[in-house]
């Protein structure tokens, strides 16, 4: 057999081995790996009420009233008072548009939006503009996550319950139930995941 016939097969031989090894026996031994030991992270950690699937507690998402107009793609949404509230998000949480404003700290665009959107936080929870969280007007880097910080989680606790006919002390037990710790215990702070705090809120009686 000439030598450049034998250089192509055993080529050949490698790349039908590798793909064999790398294309199937490989995803299949991680697949079967994570849906053992991270079954619920695996499969996108998926929220449900009432059997049906509302959100994933790995993605933040807003929680407004119903638009008037669907169809209208100009009308503004307004946040539900029934509901605690996510932080802003450059993206509207649209896993496709993940990402910041890209504006810089000394942007005036973003100082005024940071202004206007205290102002409005302030009005709507019913609190002194001074005490709204840092988070509660900025975009996190991903534009998707779903935790907010534990001060504007109580910030928001009158305000849910007067609308639910809640007491405080209930929101405040829940409040305590999703709050999470740093990453790996020292990244980052304690932080509330607001899909699940929500879910849990929309079951309570």
């Amino acid at each position: 057999m000439p030598t450049i016939l034998r250089t192509h097969l055993t080529a050949l031989r490698m790349l039908l081995v590798m793909t064999v090894i790398l294309g199937i026996a490989y995803p299949l031994l991680v697949t079967g790996i994570s849906q053992v030991a991270f079954a619920d992270k695996a499969n996108g950690s998926i929220v449900t009420s009432d059997g049906k699937e509302v959100g994933s507690s790995l993605l933040g998402q807003n929680f407004d009233l119903p638009k008037q107009n669907p169809d209208d793609a100009d009308e503004e949404a307004k946040p539900d008072p029934k509901w605690f509230q996510p932080r802003f998000s450059a993206g509207s949480y649209d896993p496709k548009a993940s990402g910041a404003s890209n504006l810089g700290p000394n942007d005036e665009k973003l100082t005024k939006a940071v202004q206007d959107r205290r102002a409005a936080i302030a009005a709507f929870d019913g609190v002194d503009p001074a005490t709204v969280p840092a988070d509660a007007v900025t975009a996190s880097g991903s534009g998707l996550d779903p935790h907010i910080s534990v001060a504007y989680a109580k910030e928001q606790v009158q305000r849910v319950a007067t609308a639910r006919g809640i007491p405080a002390d209930t929101l405040n037990k829940l409040i305590e139930k999703y709050t999470e710790g740093p990453s790996l215990g020292f990244l980052g702070q304690q932080g509330v995941n607001v899909v699940l705090l929500n879910k849990a809120v929309g079951e309570t009686k």
